[in-house]
């Protein structure tokens, strides 16, 4: 679109004499024009064109930009459209002013458009939704799509460079699928988010309401165009009978006066082979009731062709369906008839139920109750064996003891109610080689008795027989040491220790040893007993309050030097044997007089004994 509304200087503000001068000479276009014309109004350049676009008259500023203009104007009037919202009237179409200068020059834009701050919907009218919001401009401010009304009034060669001319109806810019059957209002079924949804469109308000499976099938299946033709079909399609789309599978075979030859006496549309007969035919006045899945069935299951009144055999199961037990109880009182077991609510699950079975010649217990039948009556299928014979526990259950218990009555420890815990007790358990007692009484079975390794990929058996009862069977033993671990432990708990006479061993506890916990000594997550060494320093070394004085060295001196186990503050140091033997003088003088404290590389403070000064001048 092109517009073109000018911008001049008034000719009451230019002085008379030089108005009249201007007019007068040669050069007078180019000095009263304010500036070159735009690309757009080149053919009104000249003063003897100004009053084409100017009105001078009335001593009033005015324009005559909607009398070239009439594709605006006529918006304006109709009030549609951008300009319709945009313009403000004005007594000389002064408004259009403010959107459109001119004199700037041919390269001078008269119209600014920005694309990504523009609302189509406030500013036209026109709410873009749906597919439109995410269309080009372009694609439909086309030149075919403007009407043909409008395209004499726009001023643009390219009418493809016009936003004008559109109108607001969907066959303005869309093909008429309908091809006019169905008007002009498409937003009566459909929406810009999808032409084929056609949401607004209710079936039920015409003259064929859809019921059953009309309801699934597509549109195009039934509105096809007529012979020769391309459009679709909407309007006047046959809908008075089933045949109208359907053909007849029975050849004519129910045209009788009895139906009257309609479908509906035994079809609905909720299907055609698994919903009938439907309740227009009466299968209880033959002579072959129709109950439970029966009443489910097809007809065709049953009348394999299109003759409904040729007789069918029905006085036993078996004259329709196949013997899935191959004769197995053929000997039964009942005989071989299907209905003693089951009935025509379902095959599965027979009327040969759990109370049934305990009445047999193995009655179900237990968990034998819970297992499916076809885990003990195999395989699955028509090939299933039902008279096994199989009474014995060994019949259908692995060996779990791999042999080792000789016993075949598995009821003596076992129940149906589970495998496990085992009926073997702890009373059973004291006739054995192993009389359990203490803690070894409340240990689960599954705790001594692991599985055997083997190299077979099979679950392995677990050990019952031992050859050994010694603690070394089952534990390993932490202490590395030669004593029996009864001499120390018993089955009460491991951690009850029993008492230990240490003078038996290597260090004799004495003093204050004699109240340590044997972990201080005895310590680590597996504790040493054997080859733990006798002197001081292999336990009192982390808190060492001499820090090392006396390790220095390949010498370690004895702690028994200056102390006793009885008390670590005990003195017991002689003097005298030092490098410095106290006098009288020196003897009541206390011990930290001398031997003073100071830090050492650690950090920590600690009295110093070795190094002290023996000269008098170091301390007096």
């Amino acid at each position: 679109m092109e517009e073109s509304c000018l911008t001049i200087v008034p000719l009451k503000h230019v002085p008379l004499a030089a108005l009249f001068s201007l007019l007068c000479c040669r050069c007078a276009p180019a000095q009263i024009s304010p500036g070159p014309l735009s690309h757009a109004h080149e053919l009104l350049e000249g003063v003897t064109q100004c009053s084409s676009c100017h009105d001078f008259g009335a001593h009033t500023r005015s324009f005559k930009c909607l009398d070239c203009h009439l594709e605006i104007k006529h918006r304006l009037e109709n009030h549609a459209g951008y300009h319709a919202r945009g313009y403000q009237s004005s007594a000389g179409q002064t408004d259009c002013v403010r959107c459109h200068m001119e004199h700037n020059g041919q390269k001078f834009a008269m119209v600014r458009f920005d694309r990504k701050t523009f609302d189509h919907g406030t500013q036209t009218g026109f709410n873009l939704e749906g597919k439109h919001r995410a269309l080009a401009c372009e694609k439909c401010h086309t030149a075919k799509n403007i009407s043909s009304s409008a395209r004499g009034e726009i001023k643009v060669k390219d009418l493809n460079r016009s936003f004008l001319g559109l109108k607001r109806e969907c066959i303005s810019c869309h093909e008429d699928a309908h091809r006019g059957q169905e008007g002009t209002e498409c937003a009566r079924c459909h929406q810009p988010e999808s032409w084929k949804s056609a949401p607004g469109f209710n079936h039920a308000r015409t003259a064929f309401p859809l019921t059953g499976n009309h309801q699934t099938v597509a549109c195009e299946k039934c509105h096809v165009p007529r012979p020769g033709e391309k459009a679709t079909l909407f309007q006047g399609l046959p809908h008075n009978g089933c045949q109208n789309c359907h053909q007849d599978p029975h050849r004519g075979a129910f045209r009788d006066a009895k139906f009257q030859g309609s479908c509906e006496n035994c079809h609905s549309t909720s299907g055609w082979k698994n919903s009938h007969p439907s309740a227009g035919f009466d299968h209880s006045r033959t002579n072959f009731k129709l109950i439970g899945k029966h009443a489910e069935l097809a007809c065709a299951k049953c009348h394999t062709d299109v003759d409904f009144h040729r007789p069918i055999a029905h006085d036993r199961c078996g004259a329709c369906h196949e013997d899935r037990h191959k004769g197995q109880f053929a000997s039964r009182v009942a005989g071989s008839d299907c209905v003693s077991c089951h009935n025509q609510t379902a095959f599965k699950p027979a009327l040969f139920d759990r109370e049934a079975h305990r009445r047999s010649a193995f009655p179900l217990e237990g968990k034998h109750v819970s297992v499916p039948c076809a885990d003990c009556h195999p395989p699955a299928g028509p090939n299933t064996v039902f008279i096994t014979r199989k009474l014995a526990c060994a019949a259908c259950h692995a060996d779990q003891h791999a042999g080792q218990i000789a016993e075949t009555n598995c009821d003596r420890c076992h129940t149906p109610e589970g495998f496990l815990p085992p009926a073997f007790s702890v009373a059973r358990h004291a006739q054995t080689k192993f009389v359990l007692t203490g803690r070894h009484s409340s240990v689960a079975c599954s705790g001594c008795h692991k599985p055997i390794s083997t190299s077979s990929t099979a679950k392995p058996a677990r050990q019952y027989h031992f050859t050994s009862q010694s603690c070394s069977t089952c534990h390993s033993d932490p202490h590395q040491t030669k004593f029996q671990c009864e001499t120390c432990h018993s089955t009460e708990g491991w951690k009850n220790i029993l008492a230990f006479d240490h003078s038996a061993a290597k260090f004799q506890l004495s003093g204050a040893h004699e109240k340590v916990n044997c972990t201080r000594c005895h310590s680590g997550p597996k504790p040493v007993f054997s080859a733990v060494l006798n002197q001081c320093s292999t336990c009192h070394t982390v808190n060492d309050p001499h820090g090392g004085q006396f390790q220095a060295g390949a010498s370690v001196e004895d702690c028994s030097t200056c102390h006793v186990a009885v008390q670590w503050s005990t003195k017991i140091f002689n003097h005298d044997k030092a490098r410095f033997a106290l006098d009288v003088a020196h003897r009541n003088v206390a011990c930290e007089k001398c031997h003073k404290e100071q830090k050492n590389a650690a950090g920590k403070m600690n009295r110093v004994y070795r190094g002290t000064p023996l000269e008098c001048v170091k301390c007096h």
